[in-house]
């Protein structure tokens, strides 16, 4: 699974994005958090374990910086437990020592559990056991290195942490979360449905097109939910305060700084579900996009369709900045006599592999597509040099020499034009065709290209 995530870098930045916002969404709201008494569970570690699981270490330990970040910001109010202020630099009087409990344990665990999942992937036979077995210890490690810290940094103020490492029903039932939903992921990652999904967001699409208006549109929507969350939080600590005083609450300074610390939590949680919905949407835009750009691909060859295939090449030859490119048209000679001879099996065959070893020679260049019946056209964005591509085409045409039988040689006209951009593209197009036409006239299975 390593490998398959290596080749999907955009599914990976995709997913590490939602696991930010959604551990700051755990960590600021009780989806983090539950206590119904005798229960009180702490899960906000959860992005962590799975940021492990399928990301890599990297990941996990900086959502564990997350996690700790979050976790100091809230013991840094004064309605807190006396207890909890232990967790804030500002509050408990020993501002490294709180640092280190609050922040660097959390990193720590989550090295840790990358650390662990990392050597599960690379050499542990049977990987669903060891997440499992990972899955299974991780919330009895994290409780036991909070409460450690706790023990040696804060000995005085810290009771009760040898309840940590006794199984109660606080740890069954995070133990047990834990251990379900990697393990659900894990197979759900897994399933074939879900593998093409993540193939089809990993594709490049708005290169072929050019950058869709919906990336700015997204940009935008960040932007202005960043300053409507940032507004409404200030605007709803100034009414609360007014309503309080009305209601004749004297508010001091610390009173104030609650209110405003409990809205700007809010303003995070709001932030990220909106994060968390806008990612969603633009990943489900990259799979559509995607599922578009296969539906214009020639259904033969599975090069470019003739549509999507000139689209790029306006897209190409209209950039401002000079750059030398290159068209190239490809027939493929007495094509028709091809089909006559073999038959039209023979023949879509052969249209096939020309297409394959065009593909082989040319795709870090540029573009190949179909025109139709038995051409071909080539645009290179980054063209090589002239003697380079006579010699690529020389390659091109000894390969598909022998693609039907020794007796019968397949060969191809081949006409190609350098120019500089921007340029034209109708102009471009018709000096090509004549390129293509004088490779004919001297008699086939030659290339023409201009001087």
């Amino acid at each position: 699974m390593k490998k398959f995530l290596q080749r999907h870098s955009q599914v990976k930045k995709y997913a590490f994005i939602l696991l930010i916002a959604i551990e700051f969404l755990m960590s600021f709201t009780f989806l983090g958090y539950i206590h119904i008494p005798p229960i009180s569970i702490t899960f906000a570690y959860i992005p962590i374990l799975v940021a492990g699981c399928f990301l890599g270490i990297g990941q996990a330990t900086f959502l564990g910086l997350l996690f700790g970040l979050a976790s100091m910001y809230k013991a840094t109010a004064f309605y807190v437990l006396s207890s909890d202020r232990m967790f804030s630099p500002f509050l408990s009087g020993s501002p490294a020592a709180s640092l280190f409990l609050s922040v660097g344990t959390r990193t720590l665990f989550g090295l840790l559990v990358g650390l662990a999942f990392f050597l599960v992937r690379r050499f542990f036979p049977y990987k669903r056991l060891g997440i499992g077995i990972i899955s299974f210890l991780a919330p009895t490690v994290h409780a036991a290195m909070v409460y450690t810290a706790m023990a040696l940094l804060f000995p005085r103020q810290n009771s009760g942490g040898t309840s940590t490492f006794m199984l109660d029903l606080s740890n069954v039932f995070a133990t047990l979360l834990c251990v379900v939903l990697l393990q659900v992921l894990w197979v759900l990652y897994r399933l074939p449905i879900v593998r093409n999904f993540c193939s089809h967001v990993n594709q490049p699409t708005e290169n072929l097109r050019g950058r869709n208006p919906l990336y700015i549109a997204w940009g935008i929507f960040i932007l202005f939910t960043i300053c409507a969350a940032i507004a409404s939080s200030c605007y709803f600590a100034n009414r609360m305060s007014y309503m309080l005083t009305a209601h004749g609450v004297t508010l001091t300074s610390e009173i104030n700084h609650d209110l405003l610390h409990l809205q700007y939590q809010f303003m995070i949680a709001a932030f990220s579900l909106n994060f968390i919905m806008a990612i969603s949407l633009m990943i489900i835009y990259k799979y559509l996009s995607y599922k578009t750009f296969l539906s214009e691909l020639d259904g033969l060859t599975n090069v470019m369709g003739r549509k999507i295939f000139l689209d790029f090449c306006k897209k190409i030859v209209s950039q401002t900045s000079s750059s030398q490119s290159c068209f190239i048209f490809i027939d493929v000679d007495y094509f028709k006599n091809i089909n006559d001879t073999f038959g039209h099996t023979a023949g879509d065959k052969v249209l096939k592999q020309i297409a394959q070893r065009l593909l082989h020679n040319f795709k870090n260049y540029g573009k190949i597509g179909r025109l139709g019946g038995d051409e071909f056209a080539i645009i290179l964005d980054q063209a090589p040099s002239k003697q380079e591509l006579a010699q690529k085409f020389s390659t091109f045409e000894e390969e598909i020499s022998d693609l039907l039988s020794a007796s019968h040689k397949v060969s191809c006209s081949i006409g190609a034009y350098y120019f500089d951009t921007p340029q034209d593209f109708q102009t471009i197009y018709a000096i090509a065709d004549k390129m293509l036409y004088e490779a004919k006239e001297r008699g086939r299975a030659c290339w023409v290209i201009n001087e």
